[in-house]
């Protein structure tokens, strides 16, 4: 029986967070250190692809272009030095595609998180390319749903990140009413149609929404659909690892699963979900 946390940062996002203060042997016995405190058998990293040059070869966004400062061959190179997994976390940018894939099947992964922060040029979960201030939660939510199955569709991501990341904000944005079914069901053809596990992640509660990504009836259709769980906190810093885990393994055993993701060499195993 296991605990993984495969969606994990060395460093956090805030600036100057420089490649070489964080991507030290110290800082990865620090998280190995917290992971087997906490009970965790499996643990990679997966750094936000927009922190590398090589990133810019896919999109030109102002936020990317400002954090793109670091070399992505050389954190790989430094992961490889250590006992942690290595991913990455690679955002979807349609009508980049073909772009991307390039950049991932360029590199021998043992996982690529997909995510799903920006509609356009504009952010989800950031103040900043704010989609909301002129966005209708109808139209954002439909469009972020829609482009979450795209990015399943894909085929180029192992995980599929914050299934449900546009409910970031909580109270703190507008907010669609009703049943939210009606904007799972716009990604789901994607995810059904994918190979992709879907993350279950405890980021979630450290956020204004306060609650786990995703959503119990998301995450029932995705469970219905066939899809695997890869359990992740999305942590930052070392204490942020399994962050509130007791909480995410009540919720999976709620829903009857039993077993979540392994990942080596971009190919999935299934193990048993610990207690």
């Amino acid at each position: 029986m296991a605990l993984t946390d495969f969606h994990v940062h060395l460093r956090p996002d805030s600036q100057p967070s420089p490649a070489e203060e964080y991507f030290t042997q110290e800082n990865a016995e620090r998280y190995l250190a917290v992971a087997e405190e906490r009970g965790i058998d499996v643990l990679g990293v997966s750094e936000h692809i927009h922190r590398f040059r090589q990133s810019l070869d896919v999109w030109q966004h102002p936020w990317w272009k400002r954090n793109a400062v670091d070399d992505l061959d050389a954190y790989c190179e430094f992961v490889r030095t250590t006992p942690l997994k290595l991913g990455i976390e690679a955002d979807f940018v349609p009508g980049r595609e073909d772009r991307m894939a390039n950049l991932l099947d360029a590199r021998e992964w043992d996982y690529v998180v997909g995510s799903v922060h920006f509609l356009r040029d504009d952010a989800v979960d950031m103040d900043e390319w704010d989609v909301w201030t002129s966005g209708d939660p109808e139209k954002v939510w439909a469009r972020y749903f829609e482009t979450l199955g795209e990015a399943a569709r894909s085929g180029m991501y192992e995980i599929l990140a914050h299934p449900d990341l546009v409910k970031v904000w909580g109270a703190e944005r507008p907010h669609p009413g009703g049943d939210l079914r009606r904007f799972y069901d716009r990604a789901m053809d994607g995810i059904g149609d994918s190979d992709v596990a879907i993350e279950v992640s405890t980021a979630g509660l450290r956020k204004p929404v306060g609650e786990i990504y995703p959503a119990r009836a998301f995450l029932e259709m995705c469970l219905e659909a066939g899809r695997p769980v890869a359990l992740s906190s999305d942590a930052h810093v070392p204490d942020q690892l399994a962050h509130r885990y007791e909480e995410a393994v009540d919720f999976l055993t709620s829903l009857g699963v039993t077993e979540i993701a392994d990942f080596s060499e971009r190919r999935r195993t299934m193990i048993p979900l610990s207690a």
